[in-house]
């Protein structure tokens, strides 16, 4: 699972996700195809790590993938059956998060049809909505 080695801060708060779009990030850099979100919200490390792993199942390990998000928000739970009070709870999980337009896969080295299909059952597996494009296609 994707997580950072240290931290500054162990707990962090919520934060607001307002819809306006990514200014960094939104391009693609790397790879021919992205996949790039069309919403705000948060994607976890596992989500991350299951779209990966669809991506290169479908793609049978050709091409080269680029993960362009990274899990760095640590989110807190309190125990289940815990009254109220004594503290924030410890961090469980990690999250990144994505504001519409952000690109986070990229895929070079495999045809279109493959990189769309790959896309398409990755975007499965996010809790957001995605969409496909290819290098010089504006958004």
């Amino acid at each position: 699972m994707l997580s950072p080695r240290r931290v500054k801060f162990r707990k962090q708060q919520k934060g607001r996700m307002s819809g306006k779009p990514a200014t960094r990030g939104a391009s693609i850099a790397f790879g021919d195809y992205a996949l790039i979100a069309l919403e705000p919200g948060w994607v976890t490390a596992r989500q991350i790590e299951a779209a990966r792993i669809a991506i290169n199942r479908y793609c049978r390990r050709q091409g080269k993938l680029y993960l362009r998000i990274f899990p760095d928000k640590p989110i807190s739970q309190k125990p289940l059956e815990t009254r109220m009070g004594k503290g924030k709870g410890s961090p469980e999980y990690w999250v990144n998060v994505v504001q519409p337009g952000r690109v986070m896969y990229e895929l070079e080295g495999v045809s279109l049809e493959t990189a769309k299909e790959a896309f398409r059952l990755a975007g499965h597996k996010l809790p957001i909505k995605t969409k496909f494009i290819h290098r010089g296609e504006l958004v």
